[in-house]
């Protein structure tokens, strides 16, 4: 009996290790809103290492990248998860606007395809996410058609979400106008380039997660 009873509670105890070992944390939003950027400053400071590439040309990102077991620490509090970041998500990708932006045909064809992809792929994996980083570039118009159908889906989950307005640094930044545009989840303001206010970005992480 008493044997029944330690392999009762070590299934038990396990089961709760695995769930906080597996806990994924996403970061969504469309291209080019600073999500690798916000990964690579995750990384750099728990980890001492980049997630991904970086680039201005639109969808960089075009798989999904994991960085597993970081944790970070804010007021005496832990929290250990596995980061994922997703390719931006766009209701259109047209290969002509690789081109614009330098690439010759045959490169611009490939890339609107692994973009499209990375899409269908980020949406798949929104099931698997215990809570989820909305990231928006803060000069750019929050209430498109993108964000509103991620923050639908996120809803529509009963997923936990913090929403970050990115490139804050910048004049043309309205963290206001995010935050009147989803009023529903905490909006903090921030540089991921720079590093403003990313303490305050990791105790957002706190609050959504409990």
């Amino acid at each position: 009996m008493i044997s029944i009873l330690k392999n009762l509670v070590n299934r038990f105890l396990s089961s709760l290790f695995k769930k906080k070992k597996d806990f994924k944390l996403g970061l969504y939003g469309p291209p080019n809103g600073g999500k690798t950027t916000l990964a690579n400053r995750i990384c750099k400071d728990w980890l001492g290492e980049d997630m991904g590439t970086v680039s201005n040309i639109a969808h960089e990102t075009r798989e999904i990248q994991i960085k597993e077991q970081i944790c970070i620490k804010s007021k005496g509090k832990e929290l250990t998860f596995n980061l994922v970041d997703t390719p931006g998500i766009a209701t259109k990708i047209d290969y002509e606007e690789f081109i614009r932006a330098g690439m010759k045909e045959k490169q611009a064809k490939q890339r609107a395809k692994e973009a499209t992809k990375g899409v269908i792929d980020s949406i798949k994996w929104l099931d698997d996410m215990d809570a989820v980083v909305i990231v928006l570039d803060a000069t750019k118009d929050p209430y498109t058609q993108v964000n509103i159908t991620i923050v639908g889906n996120l809803q529509a989950r009963n997923i936990p979400v913090l929403i970050v307005g990115n490139k804050a640094d910048l004049k043309k930044a309205d963290i206001k106008k995010v935050q009147a545009a989803y009023p529903q989840y905490n909006v903090i303001g921030i540089s991921a380039k720079y590093g403003d206010n990313v303490e305050q970005f990791y105790e957002g992480l706190f609050a959504i997660v409990k």
